[in-house]
């Protein structure tokens, strides 16, 4: 393993403006600190067992790329106790791979590294959890237990990926305040150890109004992961993409446009979501479907199924990031880019896979730190390119780090009472090229409270209406006003600049 840096935390070093009305130089004092975000990965220990490239063992991880790993998964007894899912290769009993022991003593070659391990998933259902969250005993009970449990195997918290309350052979009258319940007794119980208690949910509208109650859950939780992930899939009849940044233009009905990351943190947070406890999960795969027509083969076309499975993953509509690039490297396949949607995908023949690349993980990112999230989350590790067939080595997981690296915030103080007005959004943003890179901007800005005949009645981005190029943002009454450098027209999608061939204008 090479050392990246020598703290894993994503630090800054570009500084954000601080706009002032009314104060005299020399009693202005302004301040500047580093943003630490969050990088958690998410590790699918059942990568152990794949063969040849695809194999992904504890020692394929690069404990300096991520802030917080998490091993995932152990189950839940209904009795309210940890259940080892797969004792062989957890523990080190009876000749067992010791697996949980080796991930913890990644810590040892980064001290700063914390570790967790997920209880739940998909497969271990709702219906035990249920059971657990309705009874204030075994809800104690479970709190006692998993806590000892991660101090006896070295983990530093423990992370509830219960999927989900009230949903599939969950309990829908009850679940969703139990749920908040469970949280609590679980934080006192780690709390009293020093140990974090975060949890994966789901990240759309429709999904998480029936789970959480929003603000109940943020209460007790560290960090919150949301999974903006799986939000199309071949479960369905058309082509669609695992995790949009924003909505198309196919997206006609309420529920079709809450499926994206943009409509997702704007949920959570409008629900009483701290921005800076939120985890923007990032797909490091894929969903594929089989196409019905080879001649319609973008985004909405008809499906009929999932995509043939990857030689790693062997899984019907999936692929790991590793099996699409190998795909686009070495076959015959074509990249194409969604503008509205803000995101990549492929097809060949009458294959077709929506997934995220560098591209899109980079918007992302500048999509997490200009909502001022904790972070990022990532689902998993273990199908990034991480043996660097396609390029650099952990490719995405590299470009999610270099992503979050850039964002600092200024504060601004006086030594006497006056007007202040501060902006914390970053000046910077993103053009793509059709190549495929990324491009920074710097707006020239002004700011005044005589708007003239723009007007502020809600804080946010806004467009000229008679000159693309020009934009604002309002907080309270203040108007900030940017012009995006010539030739490059600004992107209401994307809030910010752009090709104007890209723009609706």
């Amino acid at each position: 393993l090479t050392p990246q840096r020598t703290s894993n935390r994503v630090t800054s070093s570009i500084m954000t403006p601080v706009f002032a009305i009314g104060l005299p130089l020399m009693a202005l004092i302004i301040s500047t600190f580093a943003i630490e975000r969050n990088i958690v990965c998410y590790y699918g220990t059942w990568a152990t067992y794949r063969n040849g490239a695809g194999r992904f063992a504890v020692e394929h991880i690069d404990p300096f790329l991520c802030t917080h790993l998490i091993y995932a998964f152990v189950g839940i007894h209904q009795n309210g106790t940890i259940s080892i899912l797969d004792p062989w290769l957890d523990l080190e009993d009876n000749w067992g791979l010791g697996t949980m022991r080796k991930f913890n003593d990644l810590k040892l070659v980064n001290p700063r590294l914390k570790t967790l391990v997920a209880v739940g998933g998909w497969n271990e259902g709702s219906q035990k959890f249920s059971t657990v969250a309705q009874s204030p005993a075994l809800r104690l009970r479970f709190a006692k237990d998993a806590a000892k449990f991660c101090e006896r195997m070295g983990f530093d918290g423990l992370d509830v990926d219960w999927e989900y309350p009230g949903q599939r052979d969950g309990d829908p009258s009850v679940d969703r305040e139990n749920f908040v319940e469970l949280l609590s007794d679980l934080k006192q119980e780690f709390s009293n150890r020093g140990m974090l208690l975060t949890a994966a949910v789901a990240a759309a509208e429709n999904s998480a109004a029936i789970s959480y109650n929003i603000s109940g859950i943020s209460t007790h939780l560290d960090f919150i992961n949301l999974m903006a992930y799986d939000l199309h899939g071949p479960w369905e009849s058309v082509t669609g993409h695992n995790s949009p940044l924003f909505a198309g233009l196919n997206d006609k009905t309420e529920v079709q446009r809450q499926l994206n990351v943009h409509a997702s943190v704007s949920y959570w947070l409008r629900q009483g979501a701290p921005a800076e406890k939120l985890n923007l999960g990032v797909a490091f795969y894929g969903r594929s479907f089989t196409l019905r027509n080879v001649g319609d083969n973008g985004i909405g076309a008809p499906a009929g199924g999932p995509g043939h499975a990857g030689p790693y993953t062997y899984e019907s509509g999936f692929l790991g990031y590793n099996e699409i690039c190998e795909k686009l490297q070495f076959e015959k396949w074509n990249h194409c880019w969604d503008n509205e949607q803000q995101v990549p995908y492929a097809y060949s023949a009458n294959q077709w896979v929506g997934y995220d690349d560098s591209e899109s993980v980079t918007l992302k990112a500048n999509f997490i730190k200009r909502y001022g999230l904790a972070g990022s989350m990532v689902w998993s590790i273990e199908t990034d390119d991480f043996h660097g067939k396609c390029g650099e080595k952990f490719a995405l997981l590299s470009t999610l780090n270099k992503g979050l690296e850039h964002d600092e915030v200024t504060t601004t103080t006086t030594n006497e009472p006056t007007t202040i007005s501060t902006s914390t959004h970053h000046p910077e943003s993103t053009s793509t090229t059709e190549e495929g890179t990324t491009s920074i901007w710097t707006s020239t800005s002004t700011t005044t409270e005589e708007a003239g005949p723009i007007k502020c009645f809600e804080t946010g981005y806004f467009r000229d209406p008679e000159d693309c190029s020009k934009f604002y943002f309002c907080e309270g009454a203040t108007l900030h006003s940017f012009q995006c450098p010539a030739g490059l027209y600004f992107d209401l999608s994307i809030l910010s600049c752009n090709y104007p061939e890209r723009v609706e204008c």
